[in-house]
C-alpha cells in the first residue's frame, strides 16, 4: 500500500504532526474546503448543523481539523467579507495530553490563541456562567465525549455532544467508534447519529492509513484480531517495510524499545489492563519474568506523556497515548488475554480487569449481561488503540503462555519465509 505519510512522521514533535503549515494531501484540502462550505451554509441558519468526519486511528482526523479551526479562526478575526467573520468559535478535546499539544500549537500560529482550545466541560460551564452561545465548536476525538453525568469532572448534564449542540450554531467533530473505551464514554454509531441527524447534517469518511507505514494486511491482522478475538498466521509481508516482531521474553523487548528510543526517539513500552493498578500516587509494577517496569503516572507537565525521556521507563496505557504517534511500540498483551486451547480463538476474563474507572456500570444503557459484552468490546477497542500507535514498528509479547507460544510460532514462520 502506497504511503502518503513521510511528511507526517519526520519529526518526533507531535505539534510539527499537527500544524497548520503541513501540507495536505488534495483529499484533505477538499475536505477542509467541503466543512467551510457547510459551515458557511449553516453559520445563520435557524436550526443546529453538524458534520461529522468518521475514520480510523491513524487516517489523519486531527491533521483536518488542526488546518480547518486555522483557517475558521483567521476569517473570523481577518476577513471582514466572509460571514464567518465576527464569530465566536471553540476548538474542543476531552484528553488533557493532545489539549497540550493544541495549545503549543496556538502559542506559533498568530490566528490561533490558546484560550480557543478547552475541553468540553469548561466550555458548557463557562457557558452557563454568561448565560451565552457560540458560533462554530469544533471537537477532535468525540468519541471521548461524556455519555453520561460525571459530577467528580464538574458535568452535571447526561451528554456532552447534546449540550454543546445546543449552545452552539455549527458543530464539526471526528468520530471512530473503535476508539470508545470507557462506560462513562460509551458511544456507539447508531447512539451518535441519533443526536447528529435530527439537524442538518453531512458525513465524511477517511480510510487511508497515514500513520503506520505497515502492509495493509498486517493491519487486517491486528483488525481481525480485536474484531473477531482469532488468532491468524501472520501475512507474509507482515514484516514489509515494517518492523514488526514477536517476542517470548518481555525484558528482550524491552531492551529492544530502548534500543529503538536510543536510535531514532518516541519508542514505548505499553500495556492493556490487567497489572496492578491503583489511583493512590505509589508505583505499581508490570511484571513479566526478568521484566519490571511502573504504570505511567499523571503527566502534569506541558509535554506529552511519550516526548519525557523518562518514559521509557515507564509502561504506557491508551489514556496517554491515544492520539499521539509512536516510533516504535512494544505492546504486552495482558493477563485478561488467553487462547483456548485446541483453537484459534482468544478470549477475555473481565474479572482480571484492574482498571476499574473504565468499566464501571452504566444501568442507563445496559444490564449487567450486556455489561460484560460492553467490557470487552472496550477492552478490544483499548488494545486495538496500542496496535496502532506505531509508525516504524511494533513489537508483541503475550502473558498467557498458549497465547505468547502461538504467536511466537507464526512469527517464527515468517521468519523463515524470509531467509
Amino acid at each position: 500500500m502506497r504511503k502518503e505519510c513521510v511528511l507526517l512522521i519526520l519529526t518526533n514533535d507531535a505539534t510539527e504532526k499537527l500544524s497548520v503549515k503541513l501540507p495536505l494531501t488534495t483529499e484533505q484540502e477538499n475536505l477542509v474546503k467541503k466543512i467551510i462550505s457547510f459551515t458557511k451554509k449553516h453559520i445563520n441558519g435557524d436550526n443546529h448543523a453538524i458534520f461529522t468526519v468518521y475514520g480510523d486511528a491513524g487516517t489523519g482526523k486531527s491533521v483536518v481539523l488542526a488546518h480547518l479551526f486555522n483557517q475558521i479562526q483567521l476569517a473570523a478575526r481577518n476577513e471582514k467579507k466572509s460571514n464567518l467573520y465576527g464569530t465566536k468559535n471553540y476548538f474542543l478535546v476531552n484528553h488533557p495530553e493532545i489539549l497540550k499539544v493544541y495549545k503549543e500549537i496556538a502559542g506559533q500560529e498568530a490566528g490561533l490563541y490558546k484560550k480557543d482550545f478547552t475541553r468540553p466541560t469548561s466550555l458548557i460551564n463557562e457557558l452557563d456562567k454568561k448565560q451565552a452561545q457560540v458560533d462554530i465548536v469544533v471537537i477532535d476525538e468525540a468519541h471521548l465525549l461524556l455519555s453520561h453525568r460525571d459530577a467528580y469532572n464538574n458535568f452535571t448534564y447526561n451528554n456532552q455532544l447534546i449540550e454543546i449542540i445546543k449552545r452552539s450554531k455549527v458543530v464539526i467533530l471526528v468520530f471512530d467508534p473503535y476508539q470508545v473505551m470507557r462506560t462513562k464514554t460509551y458511544w456507539s454509531t447508531e447512539r451518535l447519529e441519533k443526536i447528529t441527524r435530527q439537524y442538518p447534517h453531512e458525513d465524511y469518511h477517511l480510510t487511508h492509513q497515514f500513520r503506520m507505514n505497515a502492509s495493509s494486511e498486517l493491519i487486517d491482522w491486528f483488525n481481525t484480531f480485536t474484531d473477531e478475538a482469532k488468532i491468524m498466521p501472520f501475512p507474509k509481508n507482515a514484516r514489509s517495510g515494517y518492523d514488526f516482531r514477536v517476542f517470548d521474553d518481555a525484558e528482550e523487548m524491552r531492551q529492544e524499545i530502548v534500543k529503538r528510543n536510543q536510535e531514532v526517539g518516541l519508542s514505548r513500552i505499553l500495556s492493556t489492563t490487567g497489572y496492578p493498578s491503583i489511583l493512590d500516587g505509589k508505583n505499581h509494577y508490570i511484571e513479566e519474568g526478568k521484566f519490571k517496569m511502573p504504570w505511567d503516572q499523571y503527566n502534569y507537565t506541558s509535554k506529552p506523556w511519550a516526548e519525557i525521556p523518562e518514559t521509557i521507563n515507564e509502561v504506557g496505557f491508551f489514556y496517554t497515548c491515544q492520539g499521539f504517534d509512536l516510533n516504535y511500540t512494544g505492546i504486552i498483551l495482558s493477563p485478561p488475554f488467553t487462547q483456548i486451547p485446541g483453537t484459534n480463538k482468544v478470549q477475555i476474563d473481565t474479572s482480571k480487569f484492574t482498571d476499574t474507572e473504565a468499566f464501571k456500570r452504566r444501568p442507563d444503557l445496559f444490564d449487567n449481561k450486556k455489561l460484560e459484552q460492553v467490557k470487552k468490546q472496550l477492552f478490544m477497542n483499548q488494545v486495538n488503540v496500542l496496535f496502532k500507535r506505531g509508525v516504524y514498528g511494533t513489537y508483541l509479547y503475550a502473558h498467557d503462555p498458549l497465547l505468547r507460544a502461538t504467536l511466537y510460532k507464526y512469527y517464527r514462520n515468517i521468519l523463515a519465509r524470509d531467509k
